[in-house]
């Protein structure tokens, strides 16, 4: 019981130690991040590149794929470009093999003092030094955990049972495979799993022929991760959760028929006495030649899933009909990318809000009772994908974020309100048509240009400001500005010119009403541009800052 109690807080101290670190590293090179995944093309080389490095970083090929499936949900990837990343992420994820491998207690030492030191340093002031503190202390708390394991099953060698059960896997590879597997499922990391292969390696109690099937069990039990996230997401998602399985299943075909024993040559013949580093180059080994074997035959991958997971007849994925289509709680687990997706979202509501905005003008200009109506629908949808993003910014809220990142996503807050707003607004200007149409209040021509010329540049504010946003550039929020001030120019010489027409009855009470109301609101909604514009700005300071 001891020893299974030690091998559990190793385990512990192994995982928490590996997701420190990756937190670390994602922290420090989160923009980066993103900007690698955007940067994806169809090029599945370079998919495979950005798969193995994103990795890297995050330390787990789970959540890599977990990312994948959520990105290809979004309908942000295709297949194509998902296939690229599945497999780079079985590269990424030989990393931390490699490294616990070694025996590095030495430099886990020092990483560890220097780590608390940078820590202390940059708790405050310096946060960039907190996450290089966090790195090392996450790569000492690694390896520390590896020597708890490797002590923790050290008692195992006395163990003639043990020993010979381990010895037997060699000769049963079939239940070896599924015992990696079952590891892997239960432990929901394939690096864990191999921890655990080279603690028990490093006493002399697991042989690499026993090794290699079980390392290859692991492969395929990585994948339940990404099979359990694609619950309850589109079939796009399931087909790139099952690309994953079906690449590692291949491997693993051709591995146990065919390459088992030039593998084995090869890593005996690099390290003759160490199983620990054979078994670390094995994993190596596998995931690369995979990779280098079945990449030519990407494309018929993705054709196998979408044979196995088929198109009905009729049958369409109408993204733009759900309520959210960039937000995923997968993608809560990479703040960086998730607050990404989570602009995206914005962008979109945003899109809506501007379509609500023209129907209403266009109800009131035309007379049209359908456009009341749609701009009706749009701002009930509108309420909805608000109370959507504000839950999902709240959630993101809650992780770990650098001080710009937290920045920018409170003032994001502020700014899916402010486009809420604008839905409102038109909402408003949508029942002052209906007003209109019901009281035949209708406008002169005179105040009728007057209100297309303001409409026309509060259109302009509102579209710059998204495009501000979507590009975060000083230059369009400027723009907006300039447009805003235009705006409050012409609203008190539309208002002063109209006061006149009703001063001599060339307008009606009810029609003045409307005009005036009708002002109101698209001066508001010109607010609301100027606020997302300032934003940006701001945005801009304090990332330059």
């Amino acid at each position: 019981m001891s020893i299974f109690i030690s091998l559990i807080g190793g385990l512990g101290l192994f995982l928490y130690g590996m997701n420190i670190m990756g937190e670390g590293l994602q922290k420090s090179t989160g923009p980066k991040l993103e900007k690698a995944i955007e940067l994806l093309t169809s090029n599945v080389v370079m998919g495979v590149l950005v798969g193995a490095v994103v990795t890297g970083i995050i330390q787990s090929s789970g959540a890599t794929t977990v990312m994948v499936v959520g990105f290809v949900n979004a309908g942000i990837m295709t297949l194509y470009q998902a296939i690229g990343i599945i497999m780079g992420a079985n590269i990424g994820t030989t990393v931390t093999a490699q490294l616990v491998s070694f025996d590095a207690s030495i430099f886990s030492s020092i990483a560890l003092g220097v780590g608390i030191v940078l820590y202390m340093i940059g708790s405050k002031s310096k946060p960039q030094l907190k996450n290089i503190s966090e790195i090392l202390i996450g790569f000492a708390i690694l390896f520390i955990g590896m020597e708890f394991m490797k002590d923790a099953v050290a008692p195992l060698s006395e163990y003639a049972f043990f020993r010979n059960m381990l010895a037997g896997l060699a000769t049963h590879p079939v239940l070896a495979l599924l015992a990696g597997f079952a590891m892997t499922t239960c432990l929901q990391s394939s690096s864990a799993s191999m921890g655990i292969l080279i603690a028990l390696s490093s006493q002399g109690l697991m042989p690499l022929a026993g090794a290699l099937p079980i390392l290859y069990g692991d492969n395929i039990g990585s994948c339940t991760t990404s099979l359990i996230s694609c619950v309850g997401a589109n079939k796009n998602a399931k087909r790139a959760a099952l690309m994953h399985l079906c690449f590692n299943v291949i491997g693993t075909l051709l591995f146990m028929l065919i390459l088992n024993k030039p593998i084995t040559m090869i890593v005996t013949h690099l390290d003759p006495t160490d199983t620990a580093r054979q078994i670390a180059n094995s994993h190596t080994l596998f995931n690369l030649i995979n990779v280098v074997l079945l990449l030519p035959f990407s494309k018929y991958i993705v054709k196998l899933v979408m044979l196995l997971i088929p198109d009905k007849p009729g049958e369409e994925e109408e993204y733009d009909s759900h309520v959210t289509k960039y937000l995923d709680e997968r993608m809560l687990e990479t703040p960086s990318i998730a607050f990404g997706n989570t602009v995206r979202e914005a962008l979109r509501m945003g899109r809506k809000a501007k379509k609500s905005f023209t129907c209403s003008m266009n109800a009131l200009l035309e007379h049209s009772e359908e456009d009341v109506k749609t701009t009706f629908e749009k701002e009930k949808a509108l309420d909805e994908q608000q109370r959507k993003v504000l839950d999902y910014l709240i959630k993101l809220s809650n992780k770990t974020l650098d001080d710009k990142m937290r920045f920018s996503l409170d003032l994001l807050f502020h700014t899916v309100n402010d486009i809420e707003r604008v839905g409102d607004l038109s909402e408003n200007i949508a029942e002052l048509a209906q007003s209109s149409m019901k009281l035949k209040a209708f406008m002169s021509d005179n105040a009728k240009s007057e209100i297309i010329d303001i409409y026309n540049k509060v259109l302009d504010a509102y579209t710059l400001s998204l495009e501000a946003m979507k590009q975060n550039s000083v230059n369009f929020a400027n723009d907006v500005l300039k447009i805003e001030d235009e705006v409050d120019a012409l609203d008190k010489l539309y208002r002063a010119k109209h006061m006149n027409r009703l001063n001599i009855h060339s307008c009606s009470i009810d029609s003045g009403i409307i005009y005036l109301d009708l002002l109101t609101n698209l001066e508001r909604i010109s607010d609301h541009s100027a606020s997302i514009a300032k934003r940006v700005i701001k945005i801009n300071q304090n990332q330059s800052a």
